[in-house]
């Protein structure tokens, strides 16, 4: 076999009906960690954080701390499964559903992967109009003029995500390992710098105004939804992972703890914007809103157009393996970057 066989067969990205076989199995414990916290350590954590805020903060974190474990013991079976048999989680529905049948499961993929990167992009998109504005003076987010500035926030998010998944798992394993390491130091900044703002007694104590409280069923269904999201794509990933506890652990764990921490720094954000400025309003508790609102500056821009990237590298991985479901002569890594 040449140099050039090799390269390719190394960097091969297998399409949705692929077996991975064990000798190209190279996501670590680690890397299937810091790719899970990396995933949930995000923007689209952190608006959800805010949303169920509306159950108070003593509501929302139990919320929190019930909902989710729940919702990843679901997605550690399935990566268990994918693990085994080595193919993505639309292969898997296949004995399920049909050929066919497996073809509706597959578009609900794209269709939801492909929203929230569209989400993620646009709220980062948003800090990139802010940081422009302080730089260069560009109009920001929601004054006159500012569509061109959010365009070049959308063209920078873009390029960053082709970086991302350039090489398919691997360069989303790369991406995730880099970023978690900022990830970890500037958000627990940007956590400090809340509570400094507003005391935890004063965020504990807060209630929501009338019209705007979210009952304890509603914000489980919230949660649990936003954290189901993610099972359709775990064995996309874990059919390259070297061991069961890669493949089942690693997740659980990385999941969890950047759905904590990111859906906190959420909920006191938001809380603590209302009660800073006197207004409470879930519709507004997207992370670009809050840190403009505080007052948080550049470093918490900068976190959220991070995290945007992160997660959207799964988002994409995702969408695009969904694809080769569909149609087997699409190949995985037009897929991805189509």
């Amino acid at each position: 076999m040449d140099n050039k066989e090799t390269n390719e067969k190394v960097h091969k990205e297998y399409a949705a009906l692929e077996t991975v076989p064990q000798s190209e199995r190279t996501i670590s414990f680690l890397d299937m960690l810091t790719t899970w916290i990396g995933a949930n350590a995000n923007n689209g954590t952190w608006y959800v954080g805010g949303v169920v805020a509306g159950a108070t903060f003593g509501g929302a974190v139990l919320v929190t701390l019930v909902s989710n474990p729940i919702a990843y013991i679901i997605m550690a079976l399935i990566g268990f499964i994918g693990y085994k048999v080595g193919t993505s989680t639309m292969a898997l529905t296949r004995p399920s559903f049909g050929v066919r049948g497996s073809f509706l499961p597959s578009v609900l993929n794209i269709t939801q992967f492909i929203g929230w990167t569209a989400v993620n992009t646009f709220i980062a998109a948003i800090s990139i109009s802010f940081i422009l504005k302080d730089i260069f003076g560009l109009p920001a987010y929601g004054s006159n003029g500012s569509e061109k500035t959010m365009l070049i926030g959308i063209a920078v998010m873009s390029i960053l995500h082709l970086i991302s998944i350039a090489t398919g798992h691997k360069s989303v394993k790369m991406v995730e390992k880099i970023g978690v390491i900022f990830i970890l130091i500037l958000g627990v900044w940007e956590t400090v710098v809340v509570l400094k703002q507003v005391p935890l007694s004063k965020i504990i104590a807060w209630r929501p105004p009338s019209g705007k409280v979210m009952d304890i069923g509603s914000a489980f269904d919230a949660m649990a939804a936003f954290s189901l999201g993610w099972v359709p794509a775990i064995a996309d990933f874990t059919r390259y992972s070297k061991s069961k506890k890669a493949s089942t652990v690693a997740p659980i764990i990385g999941a969890n703890v950047g759905l904590f921490w990111f859906a906190f720094v959420g909920i006191i954000g938001a809380i603590g914007t209302a009660v800073t400025t006197g207004v409470y309003d879930p519709n507004n508790s997207d992370p670009s809103t809050i840190v403009s609102k505080l007052g948080l500056g550049v470093i918490a821009l900068l976190v959220i157009i991070l995290t945007s990237t992160t997660a959207n590298a799964i988002n994409l991985m995702g969408a695009g393996i969904s694809v080769t479901n569909l149609n087997k002569k699409i190949k995985s890594q037009t897929a991805l970057l189509e």
